[in-house]
Formats: structure tokens, C-alpha cells, sequence
């Protein structure tokens, strides 16, 4: 066992990522300073402009104690973004991150400390609900430990990871390693551990990993983050590594979405066809405005729910879409119209028309609309 003595050597960065989680804050940084009462350390608290009184205890805390910061992110959301902005603004040579849900054990913070300690070549400890010591039956239903085990298999599989719990949320990373690999992680997306792995299994030195097994417990309090759209985009980041990284995860669920609208631009031209909305072209065109409509909403909701629009920029936001969509859409009805007179087979000329506007919508509007630059 490492001696208290060196234990003080060390400087670490704990990273927590909060959303909604007042009552939990308290309650976790109580935890940490117990766990870590011999180790010289300091907390960063990343909070994605909380409504429920989060920030103004981290604020609190933060009078009170030396050690504790606030990182308040305004216009941005994501856990992995936060993450990400969390590491970068740690000042030690170890960073770790931990959930606020009190789900994670942080007994085995030390664990993990003196596994750099004794493995001067370690890039990164993960905390792992399913190896040999790990537990995570008490911490998830049924519904959602069978959906974590397939998320951990298609990962491992598809991305040739190799360790037991490559989406797990707790971990201790070298930063001069993740240096390293930092311009290659994306900020959008959940499951930021699994993205640092396949980042790190594409850089020239392979890097040292290991794991220290943990329960992982029931939350008490706070609300699951887990949703629907958190499911997309991991399932955008596995597209994102399988293309080598040339397709960004924003791409892609900005194509998921055009995929959507395809349909919705489909169902729109067969009801003004059936409601003898003629000639083609002007069913065609309710088609499109609808599918434009559609994209914009779930877009916004989606792709682009790290920034989203609301109150009256929603409404601007929209008008700016129509515009800026409007050229493709020309595009779209143009090309349609052309292989409807060929073929009049109008489901191919819709999709060969939605094909041929997408990459101009995502391009445009993501500078213009939502102004990612």
C-alpha cells in the first residue's frame, strides 16, 4: 500500500459534471473530502447552466473552500463537452471524473491513485462495473442493464475495445496523455470514456490501461440523464470512429434527422397526391416544406441540443433555416421534378431530390442558424 506520504505527492483533479443536482452536491463533495482527506486535490464542479439551485451552492461552496471551482457553461450543454472543458481546465497531472449522482463509488478514487503510482507508464484508470470485482445490479433496472451490456458489446465489437466497461462514466486520466488525443474528442455525445479510448487506439503510442473495479450504486436522488437522444448519439459516436473520424457525430445526427425528414417529406407528397393536390410539383413542394419544418425541430432538439433556439431566436431561427434550405430545396424540387418526368415513380424522385439538399442544409445552417463555427 502506498504511505500517506506519498499519497500527498500526488495532485489530482476530481471533475464533476452537474446538471440538476443540488441536492446531490453537498452530499458527493463530503464523500470526495473523506475519501481524500491525505491527498493534496481540488474539484471542479462543470455546470451546464443548472435552473434548480446547483449553481448558486457551487458558488457557495466555492467562498468556502479553496479547493472547490465552478466551471458555468452558458449556451453550450452536453455531458461530454463538459468533461472535456472540465479536464482541460485542470491544472494537475491526474484528472478524474465522476458523476454527481452519487452513483459511482469514490472510495476507489484512491485505488486509482496508487495505480499511477506504481505504473509510472499508465495512461488511464477506469472504473469498471464488470470486471472481476465490479458490480451493477443495484444500480440499474432491468431494462437498463440489459440495454448498458448491448451499448458495451457493439462498442467493444465495432471500435476494438478491449477493456470490460468502455461506457462507464468514472475514470482517472494522465493529462499530458490526453493531450495528446484532446483535439480528436467530440464534444457532443455521452460517453465520453468511450470516444477517449478510440481516440487513444489511433495515436502512435498505445496507451497503458487499467481498470479497478467499483459497485455501481442506486441513485437517491436527481433525475437518469439517459434518454432517447443520449441513445442517438451514441450510436452517432460509433459512426463518427468508424469512419476514422471523418464524419463528426454532429453530421451524423444531422443525417439521422434528414433521414426523418425523407420520411416526413414522403407521407406529405402521398396525402397532397391522394387529396388532389395537382400537377406533382405542387404536392411535391407541401413535401418539402414539411420535411423542412421536421428537420428544423428535431434538429434543434438534436443536433444541435448542446445550443438550442428558444423563445423568439426559435422563431428566428426557423425563418433562417427556411433561407438558408431554400437553395437546397430549389435544388430538391428541381431534381425531383426532372426524374418524375422520366420515371413518374414519385417516391424515388422525392428521395433522389432529399439526397441531393442535405449536405448544403448541414453546412449552411449549422454556420448561419445555429452558428457553429
Amino acid at each position: 500500500m502506498k504511505t500517506l506520504e506519498r499519497l500527498n505527492e500526488s495532485k489530482l483533479t476530481v471533475v464533476i459534471p452537474t446538471f440538476n443536482e443540488v441536492e446531490n452536491i453537498p452530499l458527493i463533495l463530503r464523500k470526495i473530502e473523506d475519501t481524500l482527506k491525505n491527498v493534496n486535490f481540488e474539484i471542479i464542479f462543470v455546470d451546464d447552466n443548472s435552473s434548480d439551485g446547483s449553481i448558486e451552492k457551487i458558488r457557495e461552496l466555492e467562498t468556502e473552500k479553496r479547493n472547490i471551482s465552478l466551471l458555468h457553461r452558458i449556451g453550450r450543454r452536453g455531458l461530454s463537452g463538459a468533461c472535456i472543458e472540465g479536464m482541460l481546465a485542470a491544472k494537475s497531472e491526474l484528472v478524474a471524473i465522476i458523476d454527481c449522482d452519487l452513483q459511482h463509488d469514490d472510495t476507489k478514487l484512491i485505488d486509482m491513485l496508487e495505480k499511477f503510482d506504481n505504473q509510472k507508464d499508465l495512461d488511464l484508470v477506469i472504473g469498471s462495473r464488470y470486471n472481476d470485482t465490479g458490480k451493477s445490479k443495484d444500480g440499474f433496472n432491468t431494462i437498463r442493464k440489459l440495454g448498458s451490456e448491448f451499448a458495451i458489446f457493439l462498442t467493444k465489437k465495432l471500435l476494438r475495445i478491449h477493456t470490460t466497461d468502455p461506457m462507464s462514466g468514472f475514470f482517472m486520466v494522465k493529462k499530458k496523455s490526453l493531450l495528446l488525443i484532446i483535439n480528436k474528442l467530440q464534444p457532443n455525445g455521452f460517453k465520453i470514456l468511450a470516444d477517449i479510448i478510440a481516440c487513444s487506439n489511433r495515436n502512435l503510442k498505445k496507451w497503458e490501461i487499467t481498470e479497478v473495479g467499483y459497485e455501481f450504486k442506486k441513485r437517491t436522488s436527481g433525475q437518469s440523464k439517459m434518454s432517447l437522444i443520449v441513445i442517438l448519439e451514441f450510436l452517432g459516436l460509433i459512426l463518427s470512429h468508424l469512419s476514422r473520424g471523418l464524419l463528426s457525430i454532429r453530421f451524423i445526427l444531422f443525417l439521422m434527422v434528414g433521414l426523418s425528414g425523407v420520411l416526413v417529406q414522403l407521407l406529405s407528397t402521398f396525402l397532397s397526391l391522394k387529396l388532389s393536390l395537382e400537377p406533382y410539383i405542387f404536392a411535391h413542394s407541401v413535401g418539402v416544406f414539411m420535411a423542412m419544418t421536421s428537420n428544423y425541430y428535431f434538429n434543434n432538439l438534436l443536433t444541435y441540443k448542446d445550443r438550442p433556439l428558444s423563445g423568439f431566436s426559435f422563431f428566428r431561427g426557423l425563418f433562417s433555416f427556411y433561407l438558408i434550405c431554400s437553395a437546397g430545396a430549389l435544388a430538391n424540387i428541381s431534381t425531383a421534378k426532372l426524374f418524375y418526368d422520366y420515371t413518374e415513380i414519385w417516391v424515388l424522385s422525392s428521395l433522389m431530390g432529399a439526397i441531393l439538399g442535405a449536405v448544403w442544409n448541414f453546412i449552411f445552417s449549422s454556420i448561419f442558424t445555429w452558428k457553429v463555427r
